[in-house]
């Protein structure tokens, strides 16, 4: 709409004009909200509405760093004990007790991490024991 006021036309009685005219042509028709109410109208304001919408709309998930390193600790292990080699299971146990000690120098943002390196050593005794 970038159509001039015309001279003389009172701007209420323009801007309601375009409105109207807008709404003949169905600019209207496919906007958000429409026929039903808003999402979170009746909700408290949250200064993060957008950032939530966003999350939901885009179906993304976030998980701090501390957690997600809590995660691939416990995928570690799992993976260990499903290793065909010790050689598998020091290597694993090797690369995450890295990023640990790395996230122990150097805090993650999220929730206290309280975690320490695997025991090498142990895991793999326990990996032999399966067999």
């Amino acid at each position: 709409m970038t159509e001039r006021k015309p001279p003389g036309v009172g701007f209420e009685s323009w801007v309601d004009r375009q409105i109207r005219e807008a709404e003949q042509r169905g600019e209207f028709e496919n906007l958000p909200g429409r026929g039903k109410p808003l999402r979170g109208e009746s909700e408290p304001y949250d200064e993060m509405w957008w950032l939530r919408q966003k999350i939901e709309d885009e179906n993304l998930s976030y998980v701090p760093p501390t957690l997600a390193l809590r995660k691939d600790d416990q995928d570690a292990l799992a993976a260990a004990r499903k290793a065909r080699s010790e050689q598998e299971v020091r290597q694993l146990i090797t690369d995450i007790n890295t990023r640990i000690r790395e996230a122990i120098r150097h805090p993650l943002e999220g929730p206290p991490l309280n975690m320490a390196p695997l025991d090498v050593e142990r895991v793999v005794r326990e990996w032999r024991a399966t067999r």
